[in-house]
């Protein structure tokens, strides 16, 4: 598992990009790779906290988006409604581990948490790069409707969440046009 933070290794593949003696890309959070680290930290986490008992203390529920994607229903959307459609899971995603970072004991755990909530945030930057706005999140959703779910656990938490990443977050910006644009 590694030590290093999102947004140090955003910072550092855009060095070692640069440091190549090649162009910077216009765009170079374009790139899959730092989606690809994200959904690492994620799945480490995942790993390293399946079957976190002591010391976890998470009790209750937690409210996450739904991963499965209609790729007919999502290729309808515009790139807001898409864009606000992660935007809102990853609101989710930050309030649960809030939750959860509150509510841990072991120091292991809560730097586990908190760098997974830094990554959350630095997204929110990436799609703010894209040119995708921070659009006004819709009030939570209520559980049960047609885009959310609960969940129970650290570990199911910790799954949806890198599910999230693979799915929804990497359709959302593989197809930006920002990106889109630097391909052409």
């Amino acid at each position: 598992m590694s030590s290093i933070s999102g947004p140090v290794v955003v910072l550092l593949m855009v060095l070692q990009w640069a440091g190549r003696g090649l162009p910077s890309p216009v765009r170079p959070i374009c790139d899959p790779r730092v989606l690809d680290r994200f959904i690492m930290e994620a799945r480490d986490t995942e790993t390293a906290l399946r079957g976190c008992k002591a010391g976890c203390g998470v009790t209750g529920t937690f409210v996450v988006p739904l991963t499965n994607v209609d790729f007919v229903v999502w290729e309808k959307k515009d790139t807001g409604e898409q864009a606000l459609e992660v935007q809102s899971g990853m609101s989710l995603f930050g309030q649960a581990l809030g939750a959860v970072r509150e509510s841990v004991s072991r120091v292991a755990v809560q730097i586990l948490i908190d760098n997974n909530k830094s990554n959350i945030h630095s997204l929110g930057q990436v799609l703010r790069s894209l040119h995708i706005q921070d659009l006004p999140l819709p009030p939570a959703p209520a559980v049960g409707d047609l885009v959310t779910r609960k969940v129970s656990s650290l570990s199911e938490l910790l799954h949806v969440h890198t599910n999230f990443l693979r799915g929804k977050v990497r359709l959302l910006l593989t197809n930006a046009p920002a990106c889109q644009q630097n391909s052409t």
